[in-house]
């Protein structure tokens, strides 16, 4: 990968004084620029050489199934030259129909994220072959050959699939004229039984991911079948600790088509957005079996069908054998075998040991001692819990931890995206896509330093408390870190207050060494009575549970769940997983909103012939 670096005015080779007295009217200099791209790429013995004359040599192309049929991130000429070549300026995708967009919350404009960064950014709408698209451009100021002026290149482009050809999205004009024949009792009961049929698609679990995919299929006209062993949608929200809040605010958090009201708070605990789940799956009518078990899922590799055989209860209990197209696993990274430290003497401890997946509420502890393992997030929401029923609680911080005030951090960085009276859901999803992961570490840094400098006061007092800090991978605050990890981070909701003025006692800088009969002992002499240890310690290979239900010769071939690719992409989620007709359906509810779509679409397309499964995978 080439280096990673902001197309700051220095780089570029632009004086600021320059691009100051220029005068910029902003929508000429994106409409002349596309309609050089697009005449470019569509002439006659277009030439691919031609095409990177309009993009900055070091520019980033991120294609979301658009023009790939995968999720890409290229960088760099030779990278986006082999993509112009095979599927810009060829036949292959077939793109074309190319304009600036014009709807809500696309207005282009001219952005000076920092002093020394300036871009033009503008939106696109376009068609291919088997669709339609939205894409995002950004251009930077370059010398003119001559040195005398500015010539504005891309920097950076963003494509993206929102829609199938001829196949819709049953929503606004292209609604339904009558209502679902499962307000009839009767013909839901036939519905929901598939004993004439088989569903097209398994969904495993109906938790937000499961049920944001299922209401993208249906919308998609496509057959789908959630299993969730729960006796509700959503319950694994209502079954975790009892503290369990977002920390992620509700403009971030809507689910595709029905949006939280208006009345909702900023932070939703988990109780309510389990009551949520349960209407969101009531109101979309779509298919659960609840309160039932998958027992083991087998691939006909020849026929490319799934036996899937089921425990199903409810009126009664009945064994089933469904042949679905393809499966769907939707049961979250905290779905792999729950991580505890192996330390002497944990079998001679007489208190109460167990791992943060199984605590309840503190309030069955009060008037003993806690001590809590870990100082991410579910450790610190559980340690605030135990104080919050004055039980003498201490965590321990076995590494340093990143922490962001929510008052302080989410306004910074969600400015312009997901915030009150922000632009529609769907243009924020697709602003915050369009910037490559590896770019955006790199973007956030001046904006992690400015969050920083607000927290100074609680950061400070952490670490005179012996709670260790850290900015992130460098310095990337949280975000990068969720990505490659899916923790490290504590976004502070209070609980940072709580350890700094040592209301909840802390152990750092060192690691536990032994338990006894009724205590915990450290390796550099500390000792901790306790009467329940809580260790926050996340989880092994999410990719566990689905081996053990899809067997070892397809499981052998799924890919690691969650963490990057050499580019920059998740891994398996929403994408190839390794195993034909397997999908991994996994993330917070923003990123479930936003890829349950693309799960949504490649299955549709296979299914009505406009994609043959093979993806665009080919490195430069």
């Amino acid at each position: 990968m080439q280096p990673v670096y902001l197309p700051t005015l220095d780089k570029l080779g632009v004086e600021a004084a320059a691009l100051e007295n220029l005068t910029l009217p902003v929508d000429q200099i994106a409409q002349d620029w596309l309609n050089s791209f697009t005449s470019t790429i569509s002439a006659e013995g277009a030439k691919t050489e031609d095409v990177l004359a309009l993009l900055h040599p070091d520019a980033w192309w991120r294609d979301i199934l658009a023009l790939t049929w995968d999720f890409r991130s290229l960088q760099g000429h030779v990278q986006v030259g082999k993509f112009v070549t095979d599927r810009v300026i060829s036949s292959a995708a077939g793109w074309k129909d190319i304009a600036v967009a014009t709807g809500e919350g696309m207005k282009t404009v001219l952005l000076r994220p920092y002093p020394d960064l300036v871009w033009i950014q503008f939106f696109i709408t376009f068609n291919t072959n088997v669709g339609n698209g939205v894409g995002i451009v950004r251009l930077v100021p370059t010398p003119d050959a001559a040195g005398q002026g500015i010539v504005w290149k891309a920097f950076m482009i963003f494509t993206t699939l929102t829609g199938l050809k001829d196949h819709p999205e049953t929503l606004g004009e292209h609604r339904n004229p009558l209502p679902n024949h499962g307000f009839w009792p009767s013909k839901r009961q036939a519905e929901l039984d598939y004993a004439d049929r088989e569903p097209t698609v398994v969904i495993v679990g109906a938790g937000q991911s499961g049920l944001d995919v299922a209401a993208r299929l249906k919308t998609l006209g496509v057959d789908a079948l959630i299993i969730e062993r729960s006796a509700t949608p959503g319950e694994q929200w209502k079954n975790r600790y009892e503290a369990l809040c977002l920390h992620d605010p509700v403009w971030y958090d809507h689910m595709p088509y029905i949006p939280f009201p208006k009345t909702w708070p900023v932070f939703t605990p988990a109780p309510k957005l389990a009551g949520w789940l349960r209407a969101y799956a009531e109101a979309m009518e779509l298919n659960i079996w609840t309160s039932s078990t998958i027992h083991s899922m087998r691939l006909d590799e020849e026929k490319k069908i799934w036996t899937v055989k089921v425990t199903r209860s409810g009126d009664k209990t009945e064994e089933r054998v469904l042949k679905p197209k393809y499966v769907i696993f939707a049961i979250g990274l905290g779905s792999g075998v729950p991580t505890m430290p192996d330390v002497p003497g944990m079998d001679q401890f007489k208190g109460t040991l167990l791992h943060s997946k199984h605590f309840g509420t503190a309030k069955d502890y009060v008037g003993k001692k806690a001590l809590v393992v870990g100082a991410c997030t579910s450790a610190h929401d559980i340690a605030q819990d135990f104080y919050n029923y004055g039980v003498d609680v201490t965590m321990v911080q076995r590494s340093s931890t990143y922490i962001m005030s929510t008052k302080n951090g989410w306004p910074d960085l969600f400015k312009g995206t997901y915030e009150e009276n922000g632009p529609p859901t769907d243009v924020a999803d697709w602003l915050t896509a369009s910037m490559p992961l590896y770019f955006g570490k790199v973007m956030i840094r001046g904006l992690i330093e400015k969050i920083a400098e607000k927290d100074r006061q609680i950061l400070e007092d952490l670490n005179k408390a012996g709670f260790k800090t850290n900015n992130g991978i460098d310095g990337s605050g949280f975000a990068f870190m969720a990505a490659v990890k899916a923790g490290g981070y504590y976004l502070d909701v209070g609980t940072s207050r709580l350890i700094a003025d040592k209301k909840i006692k802390l152990v750092s800088g060192t690691n536990l060494s032994r338990f006894t009969e009724n205590s915990v002992v450290f390796e550099d002499g500390r000792e901790v009575e306790c009467d329940v240890v809580v260790c926050a310690t996340g989880f092994g290979d999410g990719r566990g549970p689905i081996i053990d239900l899809i067997g070892p010769e397809q499981g052998a071939k799924l890919i690691k769940i969650w963490g990057l690719d050499e580019e920059g992409e998740t891994n398996s989620a929403w994408r190839w997983s390794g195993v034909e007709n397997l999908y991994v359906m996994v993330g917070n509810l923003a990123k479930c909103r936003f890829h349950s779509l693309h799960i949504a679409l490649q299955i549709k397309a296979m299914e009505e012939g406009l994609w043959d499964g093979k993806r665009y995978s080919e490195r430069a």
